[in-house]
């Protein structure tokens, strides 16, 4: 700011809109930690899906720890727990816009827990998206591949635990009152 605008004012603006960009949060935004997380769990997702089909599918499950806990491959077009099977392009659409929503929020990023947690969604969304996408039955009507299975509960993959760990982290933030801009809020 010129020295004269500092002693002066700028016409038009208030102090209070002058001190605004003071009161922005300082320090580095936070994109390449949310990219970062979010290529290290589509890339655990993709790689697990991988390994489930090409050694998985069509075979008995493994137990992993007795009746607890075993991998069974499952080929899922709906949400979760198998729910709307019938509408796997509109679960796209939805995978879509959410991975538009992190990116567009990613320029206002300044929170590291922010950046893991929608990098946990980003990571999860593309992970789920590239089924639905590239697998069988067709475009944008893949079925999601599942293996984790768990005894008296839904199967699911790496991708899912991503999008719910970072669905809690997110509400946990929110509860705090963190900001995913760094500044923090009391309600």
């Amino acid at each position: 700011m010129a020295e004269a605008e500092r002693i002066i004012g700028t016409p038009g603006v208030d102090d209070d809109e002058a001190a605004a960009p003071a009161e922005q949060p300082k320090g580095r935004r936070r994109i390449f930690a949310l990219f970062a997380v979010a290529a290290v769990a589509y890339l655990l997702d993709l790689g697990s899906k991988m390994i489930v089909v090409e050694k998985l599918e069509h075979r008995e499950p493994i137990q992993v720890i007795g009746e607890l806990l075993k991998f069974e491959a499952v080929r899922n077009p709906g949400a979760a727990f198998g729910f709307g099977e019938a509408f796997t392009v509109i679960f796209t659409i939805i995978a879509a816009a959410v991975i538009v929503v992190i990116a567009r929020l990613a320029r206002q990023l300044y929170s590291l827990p922010w950046a893991i947690a929608l990098g946990l969604l980003l990571g999860g969304a593309l992970g789920n998206l590239t089924d639905r996408i590239f697998r069988s039955p067709g475009v944008f009507q893949g079925a999601v591949v599942d293996f984790i299975a768990p005894a008296h509960f839904a199967v699911f993959n790496l991708a899912d635990s991503a999008i719910v760990c970072g669905g809690i982290l997110i509400v946990i933030l929110s509860f705090k009152g963190l900001d995913p801009d760094g500044t923090v809020h009391k309600d």
